[in-house]
């Protein structure tokens, strides 16, 4: 559970089109975040990116180059649930970068602490 405090923000770059299972990658992690309760989780989807290959990806191509655009899911919680989550996460990110960073979080807001 997230708390005001020390905690750890984890980025994961993927690519749109990288596919897993049974479905798209960024959907599989976001499924496997929310079901081992994670306070939340952002998907961002940037204009253009390229990656180890040098070849850069944009959206103002087409659909043909933006099939293979980068995005990237963040979350921040407390550093004993990210590291319970980095095994399986790890083994899921089959093409890709995770990293994490250290930080504190002040202030959480949400509509449960207002009911």
């Amino acid at each position: 559970m997230l708390r005001v405090g020390p905690a750890r923000k984890v980025s994961i770059y993927i690519n749109e089109d990288t596919v897993a299972t049974s479905d798209f990658l960024y959907n599989q992690i976001f499924a496997f975040l929310l079901a081992r309760g994670v306070a939340g989780a952002t998907l961002l989807r940037p204009q253009a990116g390229f990656g180890s290959h040098h070849r850069v990806h944009d959206a103002e191509h087409g659909r043909d180059a933006s099939d293979h655009m980068p995005v990237r899911i963040e979350f921040v919680e407390s550093t004993d649930t990210v590291e319970a989550l980095m095994p399986d996460l790890c083994a899921m990110v089959s093409d890709g970068l995770i990293e994490a960073h250290d930080t504190v979080v002040y202030w959480i807001a949400s509509e449960e602490a207002h009911l």
